[in-house]
């Protein structure tokens, strides 16, 4: 018996806790109603979770618009140089084409430089001795 007086006596002497509400349906539907469930219990308990919540949101955003941005990018660049490929085959080409005796021939005529075509095949010129 003196053991549960002394427990008695025990939590008697504790600080006072906080009173727990007892919910009933009336009660949670009034705070429900004027928001103070909102506003005391879910955002003022919560507020660095939103925040967080807000952050990730946010930063979730931003790196889907980056993301779109690259790959229109790398799709603008990869047109790009398929565009750049075909011309450079195409300057290739002409160049070929161009740099053929004939059309060498036919360029210098047109133009009235006064060459002439060798009529002998070139030789290569030794000094011996010196250099």
């Amino acid at each position: 018996m003196e053991e549960a007086k002394d427990i008695k006596e025990v939590q008697d002497n504790r600080e006072p806790r906080d009173e727990v509400k007892k919910v009933t349906i009336g009660t949670l539907m009034r705070d429900l109603m004027s928001g103070t469930i909102v506003t005391d219990k879910l955002i003022l308990k919560n507020i660095w979770f939103l925040f967080l919540l807000t952050f990730l949101g946010a930063l979730y955003i931003a790196n889907r618009f980056h993301a779109e941005r690259i790959t229109r990018e790398t799709s603008r660049l990869q047109k790009e140089v398929r565009d750049l490929r075909s011309e450079s085959l195409s300057t290739s080409a002409r160049l070929m084409h161009e740099s053929n005796q004939s059309q060498v021939y036919k360029l210098v005529k047109d133009h009235e430089l006064g060459l002439e075509e060798l009529r002998e095949p070139p030789y290569k010129l030794v000094v011996r001795g010196g250099w």
